[in-house]
């Protein structure tokens, strides 16, 4: 039996205008399909895909890998920017909401929980 760990949250598009919009977005981890991969799906069903590692790393420093940068802002939120052909898109979120889904993939994915898991099989 796989984890799949969904956290609900929201998220603030940065665009040029001076307003920002709240939108919901759904964090998901399955480590049955790619225990490497976290997902951000936004309304409409676009679906950003970016390495574990990447946003671990973030949440301290700078970090970049491919067409995602994500780095923290201030000790409360943290910016997480996608390029690509059509442009620059940037969200920001609470860290509250990604450090509990870090911790819940953690928790699910320890060697503990492992255990535990096989152990109830």
């Amino acid at each position: 039996m796989s984890a799949v760990i969904e956290e609900h949250t929201e998220a603030r598009l940065i665009t040029e205008a001076t307003d920002t919009f709240t939108v919901p977005v759904d964090l998901r981890y399955d480590a049955g399909r790619d225990p490497r991969t976290v997902h951000v799906a936004f309304p409409g069903g676009t679906d950003w895909a970016f390495g574990r590692d990447l946003l671990e790393g973030g949440m301290r420093s700078p970090a970049r890998s491919g067409a995602i940068r994500i780095w923290p802002l201030g000790r409360a939120q943290l910016v997480v920017e996608k390029h690509s052909a059509d442009g620059v898109e940037v969200v920001q979120f609470d860290n509250a909401s990604m450090i509990r889904f870090l911790h819940r993939i953690h928790d699910e994915t320890s060697p503990e929980a492992a255990q535990a898991v096989t152990a109830r099989a």
